[in-house]
């Protein structure tokens, strides 16, 4: 079958479809990305075959005209409310009027089987309702967006499906869900669980990972805040953070930091190792806990690998991953931007992580509850039936 593979114009939001699209073409399916240049060159890093669509989005830009300098988005807003999180998804409402036409034209001709895209790609359930095929979406991770933002969606979409000849926004046949059951929030919309399979990337193996030697009696913390932690104001944050490490002696970090940020960064303590952005993946089966701000798919990568979290959240979903995290016993969440920046606390925090052993185990119960969904090809049978 053919499969045409949408998404909303930000890497992280494509990268979860990459497992799926390999399971797909390993079954001798067909699968073609359609999309912006976001994220059209992180699928051709995956080894897919893509058609770029339109002009750039910089969703980075839209976030960052909001800031004063030198400030986060957690020290501007703060926590947003539930209401505030689902009225982020407008953007993608509107954005689903400006790459539709361009979507129906190629799918008119590429005449997929199926439809695919991420959970807030609105144009999809449209495209495939004017085609006449299935769509499915495919949550990053926990999810609370899609129980408001979908009546929304057909609200403001109503017209535009009335033009296409659609009653109103279709609902997806298939919502895949990455996130072990005990995870995902209790109100969220029920969902098709598939095992998440990490995609951070393509690269290398760094040279400083091929030498690795953990020392002897040494505890390792991944540091990973994403790239937009520091574009967004975020580097004095960082900073603080990483001074978090000063004192704790039988503990070593490895902090995926771009070069680029590194002098305005400044020192940091003997016992941290500044690294370059790095797959995930390729590491962190050498660490003991994780740092990190809630993004959907380092909250999940983390998961898999069975590691404690600390989860200081910047933004919408990344609040609720570092609740849902912090509620199943395998992590903490600091979600107020002054606790974040505290030095000591994220130190008893990091203490607290690596010496009470309730935190690993929890953790390495999540990690086999994951390992128990099914695998990404065991999902394509299923979607196989679905097209029938």
């Amino acid at each position: 079958m053919r499969v045409l593979m949408l998404s909303t114009p930000v890497s992280t939001h494509v990268q979860p479809l990459v497992p799926l699209a390999w399971a797909l073409r390993s079954a001798g399916h067909e699968v073609l990305f359609a999309g912006q240049p976001d994220v059209t060159g992180t699928v051709r890093s995956a080894g897919l075959s893509t058609v770029t669509m339109g002009d750039w989005f910089h969703a980075d830009e839209i976030l960052r005209a909001t800031l004063p300098e030198g400030k986060r988005l957690i020290e501007t807003r703060g926590r947003p409310t539930p209401e505030e999180v689902v009225g982020s998804t407008r953007v993608w409402m509107s954005h689903t009027r400006y790459v539709l036409p361009d979507y129906l034209d190629f799918a008119r001709v590429f005449r997929p089987d199926l439809v695919v895209s991420d959970m807030l790609e609105f144009g999809a359930p449209i495209v495939a309702g004017v085609l006449g095929v299935p769509a499915v979406q495919h949550r990053w991770g926990v999810d609370p967006y899609t129980a408001g933002a979908y009546p929304a969606a057909r609200l403001a979409l109503q017209g535009v499906c009335r033009r296409l000849g659609l009653e109103g926004l279709p609902d997806p046949a298939v919502l895949l869900d990455p996130c072990p059951p005990v995870l995902q929030l209790p109100d969220a919309l029920p969902g098709t669980p598939v095992r998440y399979i990490p995609s951070n990337g393509s690269g290398p193996v760094p040279s400083w990972l091929r030498a690795d030697r953990r020392s002897p009696g040494k505890r390792r913390v991944a540091v990973s805040l994403g790239v937009r932690t520091l574009e967004l104001g975020g580097i004095p944050h960082v900073r603080r953070l990483l001074r978090a490490f000063d004192g704790l002696g039988d503990v070593e970090a490895l902090a995926t930091i771009d070069e680029a940020y590194r002098e305005r960064v400044g020192p940091v303590p003997s016992n941290v190792r500044l690294i370059d952005p790095t797959p995930l993946h390729l590491f962190l089966g050498t660490c003991d806990a994780m740092v990190h701000h809630g993004g959907a798919g380092t909250a999940l990568t983390a998961t898999a690998f069975g590691l404690p979290q600390l989860v200081l959240p910047q933004l919408t979903d990344m609040f609720d991953a570092g609740d849902r995290i912090a509620a199943a016993g395998a992590g903490i969440t600091f979600d107020d931007a002054a606790a974040q920046d505290d030095p000591e606390r994220l130190r008893e925090a990091l203490t607290a992580l690596l010496d009470e052993p309730g935190y690993a185990k929890a953790a390495a119960e999540l990690s086999r509850e994951m390992r128990r969904l099914p695998a990404p090809p065991q999902i394509v049978t299923d979607l196989e039936r679905l097209v029938g």
